[in-house]
């Protein structure tokens, strides 16, 4: 996807400020590590081999090329799975600070890799699609974004920006200018088979104003930025694995493929 960078109106405060706090929190602790995190935020931005920019050209990652060649493949390893939407776990079941955005069942999840851990059960399912995971350098987290029809996504920001934002269009319903994310002051919309790069700690949100089922392949990667700094923010997230939150993650997508591969298990 090439994305319409088309400005639009702003809310306040800025939509590319990046000390949006939308909870904010009161302990002077949690103050001084937000202060701590937007300093680190701006030494990664002034190393970033790309701009700092919201959105950026997926051409500039040449890696893109390659997945987009293979979405077709990986399209139908979804669909086979879709007949048991019903069944598939909301996001905050897996990852459960998004219940802070998101309570409701219309968003789901399918996680394919959590912090550079593959699902043995979704690699089984769906090995075009980890293949092609496999090529995209840095990747650290993949899953499945399933949003129903109506689903709104409101303004958020994400946790650090040693991180870059890769969507791949899967299933894009019409009309597609009513299926859209804005990332800061730019707004796109999916096409199937084609990619979109954004920096998520942009104040962003996300529409699905159709009747249909929007689904796109959603990327976490490293950043690339100078070295050695891109070294050292490598071994940052790879700690981040062993973090309380990511750990509940992990366990909660295994206790979730428990139940929903277990036919599966007893046929086997």
């Amino acid at each position: 996807m090439r994305p319409d960078t088309s400005p639009v109106t702003p809310p306040s405060p800025s939509l590319d400020d990046r000390t949006l706090r939308l909870d904010v929190p009161r302990s002077a602790g949690m103050r001084a590590l937000l202060r701590a995190k937007d300093v680190l935020e701006r030494g990664v931005a002034a190393v970033s081999v790309h701009d700092d920019t919201p959105v950026y050209d997926p051409a500039r990652f040449g890696w893109t090329r390659g997945v987009e060649a293979g979405w077709r493949d990986i399209r139908a390893e979804l669909e086979a799975l879709l007949a048991r939407r019903s069944e598939m776990p909301s996001f905050q079941d897996i990852l459960e600070p998004v219940a802070a955005i998101n309570r409701a069942d219309d968003w789901k999840t399918l996680w394919l890799v959590a912090m550079g851990v593959e699902s043995t059960q979704m690699t089984r399912r769906c090995p075009r699609t980890i293949e092609l995971l496999r090529t995209i350098p840095g990747m650290i987290t993949a899953f499945f974004s399933i949003l129903s029809p109506g689903k709104h996504i409101p303004r958020h920001r994400g946790a650090f920006n040693g991180l870059l934002r890769y969507h791949l269009g899967l299933i894009v319903p019409e009309p597609r200018d009513r299926c859209t994310i804005r990332v800061g002051s730019h707004v796109s919309s999916w096409e199937e088979g084609s990619s979109l790069v954004f920096d998520d700690t942009f104040d962003h949100e996300v529409w699905n104003g159709t009747d249909g089922l929007r689904a796109v392949l959603f990327v976490d990667f490293a950043r690339p930025l100078h070295a050695p700094f891109h070294q050292l923010n490598r071994a940052l997230l790879a700690a981040g694995r062993y973090t309380p939150m990511m750990r509940q993650t992990i366990r909660n997508q295994g206790r979730w493929e428990e139940r929903f591969f277990a036919d599966d298990a007893a046929t086997a």
